[in-house]
This record gives C-alpha cells, structure tokens and sequence, in this order.
C-alpha cells in the first residue's frame, strides 16, 4: 500500500463542510469542526441532534441535498454499508447533489470492497472520494484526538488535511480507495479480543478477590498495558456500559472482519470465537451498550455477576 503519510500540522484553510450522521461520533465530530473556524451544515434524521449543532454555531439542513449544495467538503458517519449507499445514491444523494470537485470523506466503518465500488462511483460523479474510517470511540471523537486511517487518492488526502486535523490527531494515509476500511477492520479485529481478554481477566481477579483497581494498575503499566485496559478496565469494574460505542456496532464489523478475511484466505480463529461471543451479547438484547458490555457474557459463562 505504499509509505504511509501522516499529516504533520495544522492548516488554516478553512471550508464549507456538511457532516451527514450527527450520532455519537458525527456530532462532536462536527462540533470540533465549527471550534476550528469552518462553517459546518448538519444533517441527521432526528432533528434534536440538527439543534445541537445550530447550538453551537453550526447550520442546520432540510436534506442530504440540501446539506451539500455548497459544500468544498462532504463528511459521512452512518452505522453501516447500506447506510452509506443510501445517503450518497439516488436522486437526493450526495453524489447527485454536491458540487464536482467536493472531497467527500466517509468517516463510517463499512466493508472495504463496498468502499471501493461507492470510491468508483463517486469518481464518475466528479467527487473526489477518501474512506476514513475512525478509532478513538466517543471520547476521541469530543477531544478531536481519533486515529484515522485514510484510503484514497494522496493528492485528495493532503486536500482535506485541514478537515481530518481538525477532528483527529492520529492521521495516516494508508493506501488506494478502500485500504482506510480494511485498516479499520483490522483495528476492530485487534479492539474485540482485547476487550474480551481483559474481561477474562478482570472476572479471574475477581474470583480471587484482588484489589482489582490496583490490579489494573500494575497491569496497565507494564506489557499488558493497552489503551483497551486504560478506557475499558474501570467501566468493567463499575458495571458501567453507557455507549461509547455500542456492541451492535461492534457486532457489524466483525461480521466484516470475519468475511473479509475468509475472502483473502487469512485464519482468523481468536477473531471468530470473539465475533461468536459479541453476537451471543446482541442476540441477548445488549446491542445498545457500549462493547465493554461483552464482560456481561463472560460473568455469565462464568456464572459470576
């Protein structure tokens, strides 16, 4: 895939940006853009999260069509593939609908050949497409300090260098149109089994009755550090799954993962048994809480609460 390049310093070039999604990681997402001086238009399904934006200085859209007119640069964060097809497809698209020229940057964690057909396709509509999927959950995305791995053209990439600085502070150009998605699918591979693992861990402390906080303590100092045991550990100890990013999602990305990789003939056992045990966790009604909550199904295969 090629060097890859991370962006280095802020721009001041400031531009015209619609963010289609407003959801946990759309909003504060287009916040931070308003914060960093582009005039930002939002558009979401329910209108409440619309107000939120106009709240803090940002604009408001009818549509996606309307969100898009004057947009330089066109930000998508929707939960999934047939999402994403839905708000850039059609007579009320973002591809029918934005300017030829326009950056659009699809911030949704999707499957990697669906990102390089919508890549293809946006192309012929004269927009310059980047899939640039996001790690870092909710908290990331409030502090402006995701990780983002970018698939796409370089030239388009360092175009919207100003953008992805202004809502990430991790930024890689990581190779043609669909290479972000498959990035991301790799991250979310590595996110679930570390979830799971620590919350073997923390249920195997528990049986013994450690101080678990100075447990997780020692253990996140040295090599079983990891920034899963720094953001997910007290959440596990607290029984505390309000969604930073919810397991539903999680759910659909490792239906990603585990496709993807039997595509490409790659074994991906521990990501198999992991993606089995996070489908078990929805199929029981906790798509809703934040993957965390994938502890829930290992106190209950051990019979702890």
């Amino acid at each position: 895939m090629g060097n890859p390049t991370q962006t280095s310093e802020k721009r001041t070039t400031m531009s015209n940006v619609a963010v289609i999604g407003l959801g946990i990681m759309g909003l504060p997402m287009a916040i931070n853009l308003v914060k960093a001086g582009h005039t930002v238009t939002g558009f979401n399904r329910s209108q409440d999260k619309i107000d939120k934006l106009v709240s803090e200085g940002g604009k408001g859209a009818t549509s996606i069509a309307d969100a898009v007119k004057d947009a330089d640069v066109v930000i998508t964060m929707v939960p999934d593939s047939p999402d994403v097809e839905g708000v850039v497809s059609g007579e009320e698209g973002v591809f029918a609908n934005a300017k030829k020229g326009t950056l659009w940057i699809d911030a949704s964690s999707i499957r990697p050949d669906v990102a390089k057909r919508l890549s293809d396709e946006a192309r012929d509509a004269g927009i310059r497409p980047l899939d640039a999927p996001v790690s870092g959950g909710e908290q990331g995305a409030i502090d402006a300090a995701l990780s983002i791995m970018v698939g796409g053209d370089k030239e388009d990439f360092d175009a919207a260098s100003d953008v992805l600085n202004a809502v990430g502070k991790t930024i890689v150009h990581v190779g043609p149109s669909g290479s972000g998605q498959t990035v991301k699918a790799a991250n979310q591979l590595i996110v679930a089994v570390n979830i799971e693992v620590l919350g073997e861990a923390i249920a195997f402390l528990e049986a013994y009755g450690v101080d678990t906080d100075a447990a997780l303590k020692v253990l996140g100092g040295g090599l079983a550090g990891s920034k899963v045991l720094d953001q997910k550990g007290q959440k596990m100890l607290d029984r505390n799954f309000d969604p930073g990013f919810r397991l539903a999602l999680h759910h659909k990305d490792l239906g990603i993962v585990t496709s993807a990789a039997r595509e490409a003939n790659v074994a991906v056992p521990l990501g198999a048994v992991v993606a089995q045990l996070v489908a078990a966790t929805v199929n029981q009604g906790d798509g809703a809480l934040d993957h965390s909550g994938l502890f829930k199904q290992v106190l209950q295969l051990s019979g702890r609460k």
